[in-house]
């Protein structure tokens, strides 16, 4: 999995230290809704890069695979994370439901942009 997926892997590690880390006052802490925008962007990444890891080492995916891999697994992450943030920061982190939800976008919108690419790059492919 490594092998295949080496900045998937990387940024999963990334998110889950970031997000359990207490976050210090930066100048971005006045911008509106920071922490949902950080979350979107993150989630977005993380699913786009499964998709273009899989599409970069030409590995045969099924839909259902890359459904569940590409999709369910890192929303799957995003809530896991709110859990942990919730019951074991001891108040220095907590859970939020709308951090899930946009986890939840950017899995949407990560998701879809590797849709496209794989069905440029198949199309690309038989010509």
């Amino acid at each position: 999995m490594l092998r295949h997926y080496p900045f998937t892997m990387a940024l999963t590690l990334f998110i889950w230290i970031v997000c359990l880390i207490p976050i210090p006052e930066t100048p971005l802490s006045g911008v509106s809704f920071i922490d949902k925008w950080t979350h979107f962007a993150l989630f977005g990444l993380l699913t786009l890069l499964v998709w273009l890891e899989t599409l970069g080492h030409r590995l045969r995916a099924t839909r259902k695979q890359m459904a569940l891999w590409g999709v369910l697994m890192p929303w799957l992450m995003g809530g896991l994370v709110e859990i942990v943030q919730a019951t074991c920061t001891h108040g220095v982190r907590n859970g939020d439901v709308f951090d899930f939800l946009a986890d939840g976008v950017g899995v949407a919108i990560g998701a879809a942009i590797g849709i496209l690419l794989a069905r440029y790059f198949s199309t690309r492919n038989r010509d």
